[in-house]
């Protein structure tokens, strides 16, 4: 089924779209001609229901472009439903703010390759509101009783930028998938009690071979499963996701991120051609998300769909979160690695082209990649030199250069070094690891690192502690990577003299 592979590795994303969507068009235009009213494989089922009876499921929030003032709310019915909303209040008894939510229907159908699918996602926008503030909601559609619903979640906005923020944690992996051992690593996740979580692409695996081929195995339905799995922490912890080479789905759209646009809501201050590419500030962290399919050396059918304006983007953002007093530490996280030694991806040379030159420009304190199936920290890098960070160092970011951090081990198959592990208890220390980079032409180019202080392949994933202080204090962020089991593999914490914000007079409208 599908293209001939020798086709299929020269086709475009949008061209691999062009061809599904031609496929579809054809099977429509038969079935008619034949009087067919059903897809074979496919039951029919009813296309609504009373309200009452469809139940929402698969909760998840994420951060709007400011985080003080916004939070979006999503969620999945398995049935079309009318007039869809949010209540949202101070107490769980006093949900006394109705929003109006968003329906988006989302049919997946190629001839011989996926059967007819419907899926319905709904997202509700939650604007003005209270920094530093706990919330309740509920969500509902018309027949559902509103006045008692049967489950209410919570949230908690950013704190002003007007004050000192307390300490906070937030969490980060990629890879996820879904498994026994995600739902572990989300148990685990939770325990940290995250102000929000990073996820570094690679979200489900409904296309589990990842290449953005025509011919690459789907299954829809696995996005059911996704949101169900993340739900116990997604609908209280802002899950805020980019994407991986597994997440471009051509049957869509031309740059394979229509099915992507219908489950999630991005921030949405990115550059306009870009897909879950974003940032937001939450107290003195700036953060940023990539999408390295647009630059990436290894998967390249989505390279260049933005026309350089992400990494243009890129520069300005960076250059506006330094310019903003009240922030420290910057936080930047895509799926492909820009240092990493496994035996599977290894490293991408567009990542160390393109942006590895701006996070040098800016002093960037931490990236966070997934892509390998690993935890590995790197050495602090600067300017392509690398200064030796044993397990417990404590590095100075403005003068040592960026930490990067491999986070993909959470929850999809684990993958292997060409080298022993080494983490906190078992140190296996080897000046020289044996690894590779992609260049442009697609190719393995080996290398011999020394950059490679920390390797675990087994699940896990990063928590990052956060103190704050006041000006000319010092401000630390503290990395720990965390097993599935939760058991602390590595620590390093990363120092700055804090810039001065809490006697900034800043508005908490600034994004």
């Amino acid at each position: 089924m599908g293209l001939p592979d020798d086709l299929a590795t020269r086709l475009s994303l949008p061209e691999q779209h062009e061809y599904l969507t031609r496929r579809v068009r054809r099977r429509t235009l038969l079935g008619a001609a034949a009087g067919l009213t059903a897809v074979p494989g496919f039951v029919s089922r009813r296309t609504e229901l009373p309200g009452d009876l469809v139940v929402p499921f698969g909760r998840h929030l994420a951060w709007g472009a400011n985080p003080r003032r916004q939070m979006r709310v999503g969620w999945q019915v398995p049935y079309p439903v009318r007039q869809p909303f949010v209540r949202v209040g101070n107490s769980p008894e006093t949900l006394d703010q109705r929003i109006d939510a968003e329906l988006r229907p989302l049919r997946t159908e190629v001839k011989d390759l996926i059967p007819a699918t419907d899926q319905y996602y709904v997202h509700a926008a939650i604007d003005d509101l209270l920094p530093g503030t706990r919330y309740y909601y509920a969500v509902g559609h018309l027949g559902l009783d509103a006045a008692a619903p049967a489950r209410i979640d919570s949230f908690r906005t950013a704190p002003s930028r007007r004050r000192l923020a307390p300490a906070f944690t937030f969490t980060a992996f990629g890879d996820q998938g879904v498994s026994s051992h995600a739902l572990r690593t989300d148990g685990q996740v939770a325990a940290q009690d995250p102000v929000f979580h990073l996820h570094a692409g690679d979200l489900c695996y409904a296309d589990s071979s990842g290449q953005g081929r025509p011919e690459d195995l789907y299954n829809p339905l696995t996005w059911d499963e996704f949101v169900v799995q993340n739900e116990p922490v997604a609908a209280s912890v802002p899950w805020m996701a980019t994407l991986g080479n597994h997440d471009m789905e051509a049957i869509y759209s031309p740059n394979g991120y229509g099915g992507q646009l219908a489950r999630w809501e991005f921030p949405g201050n990115g550059p306009a051609q870009g897909v879950g590419v974003y940032s937001f500030i939450y107290g003195n962290v700036g953060v940023i998300a990539l999408d390295a399919n647009d630059i990436s050396f290894e998967v390249q059918v989505n390279r260049g769909y933005t026309g350089g304006a992400q990494t243009k983007w890129l520069n300005e953002r960076l250059r506006f979160l330094r310019d903003q007093p009240d922030v420290d530490f910057i936080v930047v996280f895509f799926h492909y690695c820009a240092f990493s030694t496994t035996t599977s991806h290894a490293s991408d040379g567009a990542v160390r082209n393109m942006w590895v030159p701006l996070f040098d420009k800016y002093a960037v304190d931490l990236v966070v990649n997934g892509h390998n199936h690993v935890y590995e920290r790197a050495d602090v890098i600067k300017h392509g030199r690398a200064k030796r960070t044993p397990i417990g160092s404590t590095v100075h970011p403005a003068s040592d250069g960026t930490t990067y951090i491999t986070a993909g081990a959470g929850g999809r198959g684990l993958y292997e070094f060409d080298s022993h592990d080494s983490y906190a208890g078992r140190e296996k220390d080897r000046e020289e690891i044996r690894s590779y980079v992609w260049n442009a032409a697609g190719d393995r180019v080996h290398e011999t690192v020394s950059w490679s202080r920390v390797r675990y392949t087994g699940y896990s994933f990063l928590a990052v502690d956060v103190n704050p202080a006041d000006e000319g204090g010092t401000t630390t962020m503290t990395l720990r990577a965390v097993t599935e089991k939760g058991v602390e593999i590595d620590r390093v914490v990363l120092s700055r003299k804090a810039a001065g914000g809490s006697r900034l007079q800043l508005s908490d409208a600034v994004a």
